[in-house]
């Protein structure tokens, strides 16, 4: 398939936090088709290497950086090989997280910390890594951060933690998308409803959630009727990353199947 301007990503670098599965898979094939390159950074190694296997099957050019993003001198670290193995940065999507599912009242410091220097720390220590080269090279890029409607929204449910996290992400996306504006770079975010992936389908199941029936309780709240899946998100992700978007920064666009439009006293469709 032949991708044209201004979808096409050829020539570019870019370099996708939680590579090896879900949103960050199905974007690094998203990006691979529309001719980037991919430096894809994971904490799963297994997973890692068979992604960057599989995408060379499809004839994309990839490779796997181990990295816990939660850690910021692994994110350095990370960023200093690709420079010096791959090229300059043009391209970073932010999509490694933490989810917690504890209660406020039940929280310990150790699982709050995490959380948060994964899915807010981490996002802010890879920007900056990446940020840093696209100002050194002058050329500009694009940053795309993965949020959720939990940053958007109240979810309860014991997702505190990971809420506010998400929030975090959407105001370091505004301030970013001011900050370098002057560059050339332009920073966005996705907020993605629940997206069926292994993490959430084991979520799905758990009987200490509604009984094992949540499922059903996320569909009423998606007037479109169902659970995103990867490649919905992934979809979007290129959208912002390309030259389509070239007017758009600092904004975080739902990809939620409308449930941020829907009240939560309101009814989908008719009746």
């Amino acid at each position: 398939m032949t991708v044209v301007p201004p979808w096409s990503l050829a020539g570019r670098l870019a370099v996708i936090t939680g590579f090896g599965a879900g949103i960050g898979r199905a974007t690094a094939t998203a990006f691979a088709r529309a001719g980037a390159r991919i430096a894809g950074l994971d904490i799963d190694a297994q997973c890692g290497e068979k992604a960057v296997r599989e995408l060379a099957a499809e004839g994309g050019e990839a490779a796997f950086i181990s990295c816990d993003t939660g850690d910021a001198e692994a994110i350095e670290s990370a960023f200093a090989t690709i420079a010096d193995t791959i090229g300059p940065v043009d391209i970073l999507v932010n999509n490694a997280g933490a989810g917690s599912h504890t209660r406020p009242e039940d929280l310990s410091l150790a699982e709050w910390e995490h959380v948060m220097a994964v899915s807010i720390t981490g996002y802010a220590m890879a920007a900056r890594e990446a940020g840093r080269v696209m100002i050194r090279h002058g050329r500009g890029g694009s940053i795309v951060n993965v949020s959720s409607i939990a940053g958007l929204s109240a979810l309860g449910r014991g997702n505190f933690a990971y809420s506010v996290a998400k929030a975090g992400v959407n105001q370091l996306t505004r301030e970013l998308a001011v900050e370098w504006a002057g560059h050339g770079i332009r920073v966005n975010a996705v907020a993605p409803c629940q997206v069926r992936t292994e993490a959430i389908s084991s979520l799905l199941v758990d009987q200490r959630f509604d009984d094992g029936a949540v499922e059903q309780r996320f569909i009423r709240g998606i007037p479109l009727g169902r659970l995103a899946v990867p490649d919905d998100i992934a979809d979007v992700i290129h959208f912002l990353a390309s030259d389509a978007a070239r007017f758009v920064t600092g904004v975080v666009i739902p990809v939620d199947g409308g449930n941020m439009a829907l009240n939560a006293g309101g009814t989908p469709g008719p009746g």
